[in-house]
């Protein structure tokens, strides 16, 4: 937006040039000529204004809509994820694994409760708390997934390609216990294909807070103990918030 304006103030003050050389060196008789030419080229050039700001318009636009769809199977992916870690005490990279985990699997029912009992020690009676746990019975993992399309999570919308999904371990605190960490993700180029490339160029060099930031949009990290995505707020809406 600033190059814009900028290259605004300086055709302006360049047509104010232009001006000032023919009121005072062009000849008369052909100040016509120079005005007509100048006319098609102002008329031109307010196109190219014109053209440029609503295509930009229009490419945000189209942007969003591409980026929710994407972020939407994100989202999917996370859930299958964040459950499949829940069950099994890690991620997993595998598409095909998380499909059958949702289709086949389940949660056990814990019930956790206190009971005593007494024990002597050295002649002398002594009632010990402690927890015992339950499995009183199992939910399927499938049930949390009514109105989800989670068979389609690894394909990217618009597109022919799947998502990248990859696993690994890192040392989390002072003892640096290992830690299961995912990440799924999708490079920009790929969803924005087929539009402007000048504009491609600078959405894969964003990294403001309100927008998605960097070259792809993703979910989980590699590097850090986290399962959130590199998009904004505003991607994420009560109806989809419930694939969290």
């Amino acid at each position: 937006m600033i190059k814009f304006i900028l290259l605004v103030v300086g055709l302006i003050l360049l047509f104010l040039l232009l001006a000032k050389v023919i009121v005072e060196y062009v000849p008369r008789k052909i100040h016509w000529i120079i005005s007509l030419l100048l006319l098609v080229f102002a008329s031109y050039l307010g196109y190219k204004i014109y053209d440029g700001v609503v295509g930009n318009i229009k490419f945000h636009e189209e942007k969003q809509k591409r980026y929710a769809k994407v972020i939407k199977n994100l989202k999917i992916i996370r859930k299958a994820e964040l459950d499949y870690k829940k069950a099994k005490g890690n991620y997993t990279n595998n598409f095909g694994t998380l499909v059958n985990f949702i289709e086949n699997d389940s949660f056990p029912e814990i019930y956790v409760h206190e009971e005593f009992k007494t024990v002597v020690v050295r002649g002398v009676s002594t009632d010990v708390e402690y927890k015992v746990v339950d499995t009183t019975g199992y939910t399927r993992v499938i049930d949390g997934y009514k109105g989800v399309n989670y068979k389609d999570m690894m394909n990217v919308p618009g597109t022919n390609e799947k998502f990248q999904l990859a696993t690994a371990f890192v040392e989390k605190g002072a003892a640096a216990i290992k830690t299961s960490v995912f990440e799924a993700k999708v490079e920009k180029q790929l969803v924005l294909a087929g539009m402007n490339k000048n504009l491609i160029m600078q959405e894969k060099a964003v990294f403001s807070v309100d927008q998605v930031r960097g070259e792809y949009i993703s979910v989980g990290n590699l590097e850090n103990v986290k399962d959130s995505g590199n998009w904004p707020p505003s991607y994420d809406t009560s109806k989809e918030s419930s694939t969290k």
